[in-house]
């Protein structure tokens, strides 16, 4: 008899909740994200925020990036390692498609930058409670990266910030002991300030 895994379960329904939303309901949400990032400085810094490709349904980040942005938006790559680095990218720069099938820059592995180097990281995520537990896709490359966030004296950067569906809430959800929490969530409602 094959034992189920839990997470994997609410994964399989998160999933499926988030791809039943029709395209006109996605761009919506995609529009309120300027304005329930407003209030965070690092995006009128000038320095880098990471981002992600959409895929599979998640919270697009388009809307953000429309217009002119003062910070230097980048993208992750995935390295041999398991973790990821970071390429500053803009619409138009070329993009090779990962093992997963998801676009990312193409530039070289020495040219990328490093988790620490970033001042505010926009997670994708399939769910997420309001302490700042995230349930990501089970690939453990977020929490990999960003590992170092658990030390005892946590780095003032990168701040993470979850962004997906209110319907992704989760009420009971008990991270692991190596997730890396958020440190707020944007959803198309509010931004919830986690720490």
């Amino acid at each position: 008899m094959a034992i189920s895994d839990p997470r994997a379960e609410l994964r399989r329904d998160l999933r499926a909740r988030r791809r039943q939303l029709s395209a006109a309901e996605r761009m919506a949400a995609a529009m309120t994200l300027p304005q329930r990032l407003a209030s965070l400085p690092e995006l009128a810094s000038g320095g880098y925020v990471a981002g992600y490709w959409a895929v599979d349904g998640e919270f697009s980040l388009h809307a953000l990036l429309m217009g002119s942005p003062r910070f230097i938006y980048c993208l992750p790559c995935l390295r041999e390692d398991g973790s990821l680095g970071f390429a500053p990218w803009r619409p138009g720069d070329p993009l090779d498609s990962n093992r997963y099938g998801i676009p990312e820059p193409a530039i070289a592995r020495s040219s990328q930058l490093d988790p620490e180097q970033m001042q505010l990281v926009l997670v994708p995520l399939v769910g997420f409670d309001r302490r700042g537990g995230r349930l990501g896709a089970g690939g453990g490359y977020y929490d990999r990266s960003f590992a170092f966030l658990n030390a005892a004296a946590r780095p003032l950067q990168p701040r993470l910030i979850g962004i997906g569906y209110a319907l992704q809430e989760l009420p009971d959800f008990s991270p692991e002991p190596w997730d890396v929490a958020l440190d707020a969530v944007a959803t198309e409602r509010e931004l919830i300030l986690c720490r």
